[in-house]
C-alpha cells in the first residue's frame, strides 16, 4: 500500500473514531494538494472544543514535520477558533495529540515526534475527547 493511502486510511480512521466520540467532525481530502489554501486534516468540534488537526502515521520511527506545515495549522487554527494539534500515530499503536509548541524543533527549523515521545508524553485520544484525565505523580 502506498503511503499516501496509508496515510488517507489513517486520517480517516481518526475522523471516524472522533464522530464516534461525539464530535462534528470532517476531512479536508488532499489538504494542501487540492487548494493553494493550506488547510488542515481534520476539523472537529464538540459542545466548545474546537480542534484544527494536522495527522500523520508512520510505521517507523519518527514522524518529522515540515516547518511550514506546523505554521500553517497554526495560523488556520487561530483565525477559525480552534485549537491546533498534531495528531501521530505507529504502527501497532493508538493516536497521540500533541500542541505544535510541544513539538522538538530540529536545527533545519522543522518537527520531530519519536515513537517513545508520543507514549510518554502525548495526549491519548480519551484525553483529547475528555472521557478521562491525566493523572501524573505530581498531581498526588
Amino acid at each position: 500500500m502506498s503511503a499516501n493511502r496509508k496515510g488517507d486510511r489513517r486520517e480517516r480512521e481518526l475522523v471516524n473514531r472522533l464522530d464516534e466520540a461525539g464530535f462534528a467532525v470532517m476531512r479536508a481530502p488532499a489538504s494542501g494538494s487540492a487548494t493553494d489554501r493550506d488547510l488542515p486534516d481534520v476539523l472537529a468540534g464538540d459542545d466548545g472544543r474546537f480542534y484544527a488537526i494536522e495527522a500523520k502515521s508512520s510505521s517507523g520511527d519518527p514522524i518529522y514535520l515540515s516547518g511550514e506545515e506546523v505554521e500553517a495549522l497554526i495560523y488556520f487554527a487561530q483565525n477559525f477558533g480552534a485549537k491546533a494539534r498534531i495528531a501521530v500515530r505507529f504502527d501497532r499503536e493508538d493516536w497521540y495529540f500533541f500542541h505544535p509548541g510541544d513539538l522538538y524543533t530540529t536545527d533545519g527549523g522543522n518537527y520531530r515526534v519519536k515513537k517513545e515521545t508520543a507514549l510518554a508524553d502525548g495526549t491519548d485520544f480519551e484525553e483529547l475527547v475528555g472521557h478521562s484525565e491525566r493523572t501524573t505523580l505530581d498531581d498526588l
